[in-house]
């Protein structure tokens, strides 16, 4: 996320998704292309996929990731699609792609069960974690601010309504390309 709050820049373009600025927000994961990302980095994105056990995205992920993502997936686990147009299973090598039709709770139930006793991680976009969020069904947050501010494009956080919701701070690690933050939702 960029430092004013967005998770993609305006104006995707699903011919060059990476496009518009949005790739930023990603070096730390990745690197820049001419730097690799640091070893604090690295770390952090290699917890997420040992501790992951099925991925939740939105359609618009899906359909913006499914190039670059390329034949073997990318997640190397399950992963749920939210989304109103049903799709048959997809399989990327060791990564699956299961379109969920039937709402936010139908696709967490399906994670769950493919997760066994690993987490479920809701990847993007922000329409989906505004869902999560708003139904009380997410318990941490784990997020990457990226230090760029985009100025426009899609805000994770808004709307989310008037309900407060509280968090704890449970870790804070700062590198270069990111300053990585967990919060557990207080419920």
């Amino acid at each position: 996320m960029s430092l004013d709050g967005f998770i993609a820049a305006p104006n995707v373009d699903l011919e060059r998704p990476l496009g518009d600025g949005g790739e930023r927000l990603h070096y730390w994961a990745f690197g820049d292309g001419s730097t690799p990302a640091s070893a604090a980095d690295r770390e952090v994105a290699g917890e997420l996929f040992t501790s992951t056990g099925a991925f939740l995205i939105g359609r618009r992920t899906f359909d913006v990731g499914e190039g670059p993502w390329g034949e073997d997936g990318a997640f190397g686990q399950p992963c749920f699609v939210l989304t109103h147009r049903g799709r048959e299973l997809l399989r990327r090598g060791p990564t699956t792609f299961t379109f969920v039709t039937d709402g936010i709770e139908s696709a967490l139930a399906q994670a769950r069960a493919a997760a066994g006793d690993r987490d479920v991680c809701v990847m993007g976009g922000a329409g989906i974690a505004q869902q999560y969020l708003a139904a009380g069904l997410i318990d941490e947050l784990h997020l990457h601010l990226a230090p760029v501010l985009l100025g426009a494009g899609t805000r994770l956080f808004e709307p989310l309504g008037a309900e407060r919701i509280e968090l704890e701070c449970t870790r804070l690690i700062a590198s270069p390309g990111a300053t990585h933050l967990r919060f557990r939702v207080v419920k």
